[in-house]
């Protein structure tokens, strides 16, 4: 495409969470970026990051020279188009329509898949998208932090539960019908191409249709609106069952890590690949040595977290006994 701008000629490499539920990840923040390079005609091998679940990091993409983090420059997408490594928003980025939809897909349908994961559900989604391959009391702590996290981040307390999950679903209909209304019969949101709006909304709409329960509230307001579900449909049968080709089929069926050029900020040791058998190096050997540390320590700061938590009389978010991970659905 000519709005693809490659300053370099390596392969790249792009690092999600697993596949499952018949998706090549179901990583909210992850999958909108692998359907972005596919929209992008661009050759890339696909890796999954089974040792840092909870890592802001995930996803990236990297080459020999180049890395591009989701937790810098707004994400993945906003660091490749910046870079100008891939750019399929040129000719609509200043358009203020465009602007504000992809504000409201990033904001209201956001914190709406955020809460039906983490809130509004028995959680069985999150945990295998993001824990299943951890011990059980590891991921289930994980997971009870995040839902901690999660409920402070969308404002969530016993006293506005019902208040803001009424807003959540009311802001996420809205965003459903405008959508809705602007897609009419065409396959794209604007020019008739793919831009970086129908990555992030296509995948914010085949893990609400496919990742989510049948009772979800989410996936019957999408499923109100056919037109969506027919759009996330057809391009989920070219780009990502017919079109898995398009990026390396060895690599893409790999349950490993790649290896990042610069290492983590915020980890002591990097992901790697699972060699074939063979005697480990040292170096591997210290890799896997590091992981255990990493499980150890991870579970005492989570064990300390809930303790503090326990005992903590003034914090926003009620934490006395198991209600503060339970809301009525």
């Amino acid at each position: 495409m000519d709005e693809v701008i490659q300053k370099e000629r390596q392969h790249l490499t792009l690092v999600t969470r697993k596949p499952c539920f018949s998706l090549p990840t179901a990583c909210p923040s992850c999958l909108p970026v692998y359907i972005y390079l596919k929209f992008a005609n661009v050759p890339f091998d696909s890796c999954y990051n089974l040792t840092y679940p909870d890592s802001d990091q995930i996803p990236y993409v990297d080459s020999d020279t180049y890395v591009a983090y989701n937790n810098e420059k707004g994400g993945v997408i906003e660091s490749l188009k910046e870079d100008n490594i891939v750019n399929l928003d040129s000719e609509v980025q200043s358009l203020p329509e465009w602007v504000s939809i992809v504000a409201m897909i990033n904001s209201w349908l956001s914190d709406a898949i955020l809460y039906e994961l983490w809130v509004g559900s028995d959680g069985t989604s999150a945990h295998k998208i993001y824990y299943s391959d951890l011990p059980w009391p590891i991921g289930k702590l994980l997971y009870l932090k995040q839902v901690y996290n999660v409920k402070q981040l969308l404002g969530i307390s016993k006293d506005t539960a019902e208040r803001r999950e009424e807003e959540i679903y009311r802001r996420a209909t809205i965003a459903y019908q405008a959508l809705s209304t602007k897609l009419g019969e065409e396959s794209f949101f604007f020019d008739n191409r793919p831009t970086s709006l129908d990555a992030i909304f296509l995948g914010h709409a085949l893990i609400t249709l496919y990742a989510l329960p049948e009772t979800s509230i989410l996936r019957c307001k999408l499923l109100e609106q056919p037109n969506l579900v027919l759009y996330a449909d057809k391009h989920k049968a070219e780009l990502l069952d017919s079109g898995s080709s398009s990026s390396d089929p060895s690599s893409s069926s790999s349950s490993s890590s790649s290896i990042p050029k610069r290492g983590p900020s915020n980890w002591s040791s990097k992901p790697k690949s699972q060699p074939a058998k063979r005697e480990r190096t040292e170096e591997e050997k210290n890799f896997r040595r590091k992981a255990k540390y990493f499980l150890v320590t991870q579970l005492v700061a989570v064990l300390v977290f809930l303790s503090l938590l326990g005992g903590s009389d003034d914090t926003e978010v009620d934490a006395d006994g198991d209600d503060d991970f339970d809301y009525d659905n």
